[in-house]
């Protein structure tokens, strides 16, 4: 990736995820895996990613795209995409109205971004508008019912409405989209060992000492470093039990 160096990188606000940070690690790479994944569809293309956030996904789907178009509507963002990722062509505007011509980029990627809108439907439809005819939307989102399993409202204070396979599902087909993948990217087998050494679930350990604010344990801190793209898999069968959905979506 051609990451630039940056003086003032974001802060981590828990709305977004970073990189560079050890305890944050986790989060960064389930992310970055989801890019990776997706970035085969990106190839030779003129992409737009809708809330791009920090730009790292930007960047690495540069890496096959043609041009990367990045979009974000907070100032402090698009500043700092700019300045570390000059690969990024960077764009200031909402994301139920982009500020693009119909019919005028191949790919429209939104990763880990629509359970933040309010208005869900106005943004699919915003992307059918954009996207050239067979052009595809790449989007992910947690999955509700392993992400705040048992709840009417999200666990996370950031996130407006989060969303089923099924849900998000019925929402591209309404807007128009023929839906070409649905999977679910769960943990491989070395995240799922580290599952079990620290008592069930390694996310949950993060969890209790970032709540709790203590001091990371120097085991816990050292595992969370050491994960890696590799330690998520990507999987067709069995979405409802996945943590992060996956979906392809063509406009016809």
């Amino acid at each position: 990736m051609g990451v630039t160096a940056d003086p003032a990188p974001l802060p981590l606000t828990g709305e977004r995820t970073v990189p560079g940070v050890a305890e944050e690690n986790y989060w960064f790479r389930r992310h970055e895996a989801a890019y990776v994944a997706l970035s085969p569809y990106c190839r030779d293309a003129v992409v737009l990613e809708a809330g791009c956030g920090e730009g790292y996904g930007a960047d690495l789907l540069a890496d096959t795209a043609r041009t990367v178009i990045g979009l974000d509507y907070d100032v402090l963002t698009t500043k700092h995409v700019s300045r570390a990722y000059p690969r990024v062509r960077m764009l200031r505007g909402n994301l139920v109205q982009l500020p693009l011509a119909d019919r005028s980029v191949d790919v429209v990627a939104n990763l880990q971004v629509i359970e933040h809108l309010w208005d869900q439907p106005a943004f699919l439809a915003e992307c059918l508008r954009v996207l050239r005819p067979g052009g595809r939307l790449l989007i992910t989102t947690p999955n509700r019912i392993t992400f705040s399993p048992g709840r009417d409202t999200p666990l996370n204070p950031f996130h407006t409405r989060e969303l089923s396979a099924a849900e998000l599902s019925e929402l591209l087909l309404a807007a128009g989209f023929r839906i070409e993948l649905m999977a679910g990217l769960r943990h491989g087998e070395h995240i799922r060992e580290l599952d079990a050494r620290f008592g069930g679930s390694l996310i949950e350990a993060q969890v209790r000492v970032v709540v709790g604010g203590g001091v990371w344990p120097a085991d816990l801190l050292a595992a969370v470093k050491a994960v890696t793209v590799d330690d998520f898999v990507l999987a067709e069968s069995d979405v409802d039990s996945s943590m992060d959905l996956v979906g392809v979506a063509v406009r016809p």
